[in-house]
């Protein structure tokens, strides 16, 4: 079984610290985390604007949506060995969400896919100059709630 993570305060250091080695690999923390200013920037944006967000819950998010974003990419790369290619694209991650169980979560990001192709945001051969967060932002997906939403569905 698994060693579980060190606790984000519990003498491991910061996530933001700039060299301290994981417990579980020799991969720097700030190389396996995504930074601390993302994710504090997405968390504020669901508060109320005087809301505030403590440090350890900072920190326990930005872990946790980094071991997800590993979990989704790790079953997507299984299958892409398997079928002996090298490249994971957008169809790949879905059908590794569904596999894993998350296939509420499916057909808003289909739909994001789709709307990225379309928009031209996505180029075969990887070289775009548009930003993919924008076409985020313009689908609205979060502040319509609709994630949150399939969140407490799923909690009830």
């Amino acid at each position: 079984m698994a060693e579980a993570p060190a606790s984000p305060g519990g003498g491991g250091g910061s996530h933001e610290s700039g060299g301290e080695q994981s417990p579980r690999s020799n991969v720097r923390e700030q190389d396996r985390f995504l930074p601390i200013a993302n994710i504090s920037r997405i968390m504020k944006k669901a508060l109320p604007a005087n809301g505030k967000i403590a440090k350890d819950a900072k920190e326990t998010v930005q872990e946790c949506v980094s071991e997800f974003i590993s979990f989704i990419t790790s079953e997507a790369s299984d299958k892409c060995q398997r079928e002996k290619r090298k490249t994971i694209n957008g169809d790949d991650l879905l059908w590794a969400m569904a596999t894993l169980g998350f296939e509420d979560y499916i057909e808003p990001l289909k739909l994001y896919l789709q709307k990225y192709r379309e928009a031209g945001y996505y180029v075969p051969d990887g070289v775009t100059g548009k930003e993919p967060w924008s076409l985020w932002k313009e689908l609205n997906c979060w502040s319509t709630g609709y994630f949150a939403a399939k969140a407490d569905d799923r909690s009830s």
